[in-house]
């Protein structure tokens, strides 16, 4: 059978560029693939450092361990409060429920940090 129009122009029907633009597109989405999907030893290689205190380092004594806990949860708690006094009634409760046992972690923290043994 003789058909009347020609016939498309051949391509490479697995490739994923039409034209020069989408070669560019398509490095852009493989750096953002990259970018998320990284296996996590890549990832650590970062120029911004953690703050020591976060990682498992056994050089931290105590006092600073506690101290900081203790900053950790009055925050926590003053964050949770300010928090429930912006809920419906009906909410607040929870949230300073919520609260107040972080007061009471908070307060065990500072017992243990008042029986702590500075060395020198």
């Amino acid at each position: 059978m003789f058909k009347v129009t020609p016939n498309p122009p051949e391509t490479d029907p697995t490739s994923p560029y039409e034209s020069p633009d989408s070669r560019r597109f398509h490095k852009a989405a493989e750096r953002a693939l990259d970018h998320y999907l990284k296996p996590a030893s890549q990832i650590m290689a970062s120029v911004n450092e953690p703050e020591r205190m976060y990682l498992a380092n056994p050089k931290f004594d105590s006092e600073s361990l506690l101290a900081n806990a203790s900053e950790t949860l009055g925050s926590a708690s003053e964050m949770l409060v300010n928090f429930a006094a912006m809920l419906a009634p009906q909410h607040r409760k929870t949230a300073l429920g919520i609260a107040q046992v972080v007061m009471l972690g908070e307060l065990a923290v500072n017992q243990a940090l008042d029986n702590v043994e500075v060395t020198s």
